[in-house]
């Protein structure tokens, strides 16, 4: 039987932007609280050094990485580094992403080759790297393992303003299918955890009641409900679960439409 109170417990987990004041430091918290160790990847040395303090001083076994998730280098390095620190390495957790931290919100018509580019590289093409770094490290420990990937509705549905982080999170559901079909065999799964509007530092949504009344839930996600979505699809807990996208979102997508 399953640990309900431990899910992780005795597991080591990457988490690839788990550091700041969002969904990835509610995530590097959450895989400590439920036993896992921790090795936590920022571009922010002071994120991922400070991240990686808490979880210490809270008794879990964590260690800071740094780099860009841009440099192929960098993301075969968090792999490489986390197994080697730990030992072994059980789950991969990729949060970096979005596009208005990185581009201007526009129509179609107006984004340009390098901004449409840039959402790609930041939110697709670096989650295929680390998950094939990954599933190489797991083939060669012969034990399976479990890639969790942060996704959006936006991917299921349309993205006003948003083509391009839309169309990236659309193939990365459909990437997470691929993996899961070419190895399930070897005991390696791959999900998506779907988010809605989640209230973070970057989304600033917290304080708008006019956006909150259209979620059929009234109010906005906080970054724990992901990272509760993340921790069950990591674990033994979803060890029948593959190549899906589990939508973590107020009930947005059953009511629709999602708010801009």
């Amino acid at each position: 039987m399953e640990d309900f109170t431990k899910p992780l417990d005795g597991m080591n987990t990457l988490v690839i932007g788990g550091g700041g004041q969002g969904i990835g430091h509610a995530i590097s918290h959450a895989f400590a609280a439920a036993g896992a160790s921790v090795a936590i990847a920022d571009i922010e040395p002071e994120r991922a050094r400070d991240t990686a303090d808490e979880l210490t001083k809270a008794g879990a076994r964590a260690i800071p990485l740094v780099g860009d998730v841009r440099s192929l280098q960098d993301v075969d390095g968090f792999v490489a580094h986390a197994a080697a620190e730990f030992g072994r390495l059980d789950t991969l957790v990729t949060v970096v992403g979005g596009q208005v931290a990185f581009v201007p919100a526009v129509r179609l018509h107006e984004m340009s080759d390098d901004d449409w580019d840039l959402v790609y590289e930041m939110n697709l093409r670096y989650v295929a790297r680390a998950a094939r770094a990954a599933i190489r490290t797991f083939l060669a420990q012969g034990n399976g393992g479990s890639i969790v990937s942060l996704g959006s509705v936006t991917g299921v549905m349309a993205a006003p303003m948003q083509a391009g982080y839309g169309a990236a999170k659309a193939g990365l559901a459909s990437l997470a299918k691929t993996v899961a079909a070419e190895y399930a065999g070897d005991g390696i799964r791959m999900n998506v955890v779907a988010c809605g509007a989640i209230a973070t530092p970057v989304a600033g949504t917290a304080q708008d009641p006019e956006g909150a009344a259209k979620i059929p839930m009234g109010r906005f996600g906080v970054p724990g409900d992901a990272a509760a979505a993340v921790v069950y699809l990591a674990s033994p807990l979803s060890s029948y679960v593959t190549g899906q996208s589990l939508v973590v979102d107020g009930g947005v997508t059953v009511r629709g439409p999602f708010p801009d």
